[in-house]
Order: C-alpha cells, then sequence, then structure tokens
C-alpha cells in the first residue's frame, strides 16, 4: 500500500494531499494550511496530525486506479524530462481528485440528512407546544 503526500498551492491556500494507493483503488484526504507551510511546520503537522489524516483517508471510498504497478526502467534524459513536466503540473491525479469529490459529497448527504431531522424535530416540538396552548385556551387558563 504506497502512499503520498503533496503539498500544493491552491488559490488562495497551500494544500496538502495525502494518496495511498491499495488494492481496491486511490483513497485521498486533504488538509488546508494557509499560508506556504515551511520545513518545521510540516515535520510539526508530521508528527501531530498525520495520523488524523492517514484514517480520513482509509475512510474515504476508493477510486479505481488506471496505473501499472510496476514501471519498467526509463532511460535517465526521458526521467529527467517527466520529472520537470511533473513539477510544472499540477501534482495531485484525477483518482485522488474523484476519492476527495466523492468522500465530500458524502459528507454533504449525511449532513443533509441531520439538517432535515433536526429541522422536523424543532416542527414537532412546535406542533406540540401549539397543541398545548390550545388545550389550555379551551380549559380558560
Amino acid at each position: 500500500m504506497a502512499s503520498t503526500f503533496t503539498v500544493f498551492f491552491e488559490d488562495p491556500f497551500w494544500v496538502g494531499v495525502l494518496e495511498i494507493d491499495d488494492p481496491d483503488g486511490v483513497r485521498a484526504a486533504r488538509h488546508v494550511f494557509g499560508a506556504e507551510p515551511t520545513g518545521p511546520e510540516l515535520l510539526d503537522f508530521a508528527c501531530r496530525d498525520y495520523g488524523r489524516l492517514l484514517e480520513q483517508a482509509l475512510a474515504s471510498p476508493p477510486v479505481e486506479s488506471h496505473r501499472v504497478s510496476r514501471p519498467r526502467p526509463v532511460n535517465p534524459k526521458r526521467l529527467a524530462r517527466a520529472a520537470a513536466r511533473q513539477q510544472g503540473a499540477r501534482p495531485v491525479s484525477t483518482a485522488a481528485q474523484e476519492a476527495l469529490a466523492r468522500s465530500f459529497e458524502e459528507s454533504k448527504v449525511e449532513s443533509k440528512a441531520a439538517a432535515k431531522r433536526r429541522r422536523m424535530a424543532e416542527d414537532e416540538h412546535r406542533r406540540a407546544l401549539a397543541r398545548e396552548k390550545a388545550k389550555a385556551r379551551h380549559r380558560g387558563r
């Protein structure tokens, strides 16, 4: 189970994305740093919050990956060009973006359901109070 943690600038914040590549697919979680993190801040993050981010990534739904398990050896010049290209390109894989989107969607659905339950409970409470008041008025109180 390989994992990659990438820090990049996503306007207006610096973001870190943890990608875990396991047999089920790619799982991902992200952490927003805000300002550009320094080396000591990244070390502090790794010591304190990396476990939480790892749990969050493992809890997210897997997305199928189209990666080859063992790449062939590459010509060193071609490898250098690919590394330069990769540094200029956006570092997060599309599978990781899809995993993040799915986890956001799941949390959105859960929060909508919770809000609906909360609203229904409040409405029921209001109806009960109104019934009590109506009974009290009926009794002349």
